[in-house]
């Protein structure tokens, strides 16, 4: 793979897009800089690859829109150092950039074909996070509590288990709602018994399942 000062150009475009689009924080718009989105598509993509649209990456998925994944990731409000459970490793293309953020990284993906692509990518841009194939549902109780939880797929409702796993003053962004649209939540722990939440419009992602698939 090879990253051109044209594909570093076309970065610098797609980052100007961001920003006008309302994206502020400097320390998200410099990791989208730092991660090449056309290392995570099919050679057949790599043209339109800093386009602000989402592409199909095999099994039914996509990479998001790059205004999403930036939108989601601002919502976190990230601290470098931060313990982030993901659900919906996809592509890796998300994961890179909580990567280069800081944070440690627990991501999911029930796929097994697309967990084996994201960790050979992930793994050759020297990203080290924890990469699991397994039911998003379920979460990973084995390393919770979270600082954050970011689900990158759309659910019908907020799983309890994930809820569960957040730490007390943590963030958790899910969209939620059917097939055609999801409204994007944000869900802040607040005591071990209550959540506050807040709404930021609506988006459109491919379904949240259980189970895997092999």
């Amino acid at each position: 793979m090879q990253d051109t000062y044209k594909h570093k150009g076309m970065r610098k475009q797609l980052i100007d897009e961001l920003r006008n689009k309302g994206i502020t924080d400097e320390r998200i718009l410099t990791a989208f800089d730092a991660v090449p989105r056309h290392y995570f598509l099919d050679l057949v993509f790599e043209q339109q690859a800093y386009s602000n649209m989402p592409f199909q990456i095999g099994s039914g998925q996509t990479i998001s829109h790059p205004y999403t994944v930036a939108f989601q990731t601002s919502l976190l409000e990230l601290k470098r150092g931060d313990k982030v459970l993901e659900i919906g490793t996809g592509s890796g293309f998300q994961t890179s950039i909580l990567c280069v953020l800081g944070a440690k990284v627990f991501s999911i993906e029930r796929h097994k074909e697309l967990h084996l692509k994201a960790k050979k990518i992930i793994d050759q841009l020297g990203f080290t996070p924890k990469l699991f194939f397994g039911d998003g549902y379920e979460g990973k109780v084995t390393y919770a509590p979270f600082d954050k939880v970011l689900v990158t797929c759309g659910a019908p409702e907020v799983p309890q288990q994930l809820l569960n796993q957040l730490k007390v003053g943590g963030i958790l962004v899910i969209p939620v709602g059917d097939l055609e649209s999801q409204q994007m939540l944000r869900i802040e722990r607040v005591s071990e018994t209550e959540y506050t939440e807040e709404m930021f419009g609506n988006f459109s992602f491919v379904p949240m399942l259980e189970k895997t698939v092999r």
